[in-house]
């Protein structure tokens, strides 16, 4: 009988240099974002419909983060998956590099993003309960 070896790594030993970052004993992985593979033409990059409306810069991209912390908050509470959240905020920017923000409300928007996103993943929520969870967001943001 041949005797075993057992090996015992620690988490440090596993990390891949430029694999994620290693907290405690978890290793989380890093996003990059960059446009190199963006969708949208540069013309429609540097002049959004928000822009053209008198909209500035800085409002629209404040804009465009409230949106999505609006939607990923809406998916927590909807116990919806990552990705459903994360697909419904694509659904968000894309929406508005077509329209502008001064024409359509972004809470609306983000309404139906979130319900239109738990469709396409396969996770659907009722309207009723898409609404209740964004009343419910919108009249406790005070209480916090």
């Amino acid at each position: 009988m041949q005797p075993t070896i057992e090996y015992v790594m620690a988490a440090e030993d596993l990390r891949i240099p430029g694999e994620g970052i290693l907290i405690g004993d978890k290793i989380y992985s890093g996003v990059t974002l960059t446009l190199d593979n963006c969708l949208l033409p540069l013309e429609r990059l540097q002049q959004s419909p928000s822009a053209e409306h008198g909209l500035s810069a800085d409002t629209e991209e404040q804009l465009r983060m409230r949106g999505c912390e609006l939607i990923q908050a809406a998916g927590i509470l909807l116990r919806l998956p990552q990705v459903a959240m994360a697909t419904g905020q694509i659904l968000f920017q894309r929406f508005y590099y077509c329209k502008s923000f001064v024409r359509h409300c972004a809470e609306m928007v983000a309404m139906a993003c979130v319900h239109l996103a738990s469709k396409i993943e396969e996770e659907p929520r009722r309207v009723r309960d898409v609404l209740n969870v964004f009343y419910h967001l919108k009249h406790s943001k005070g209480k916090r």
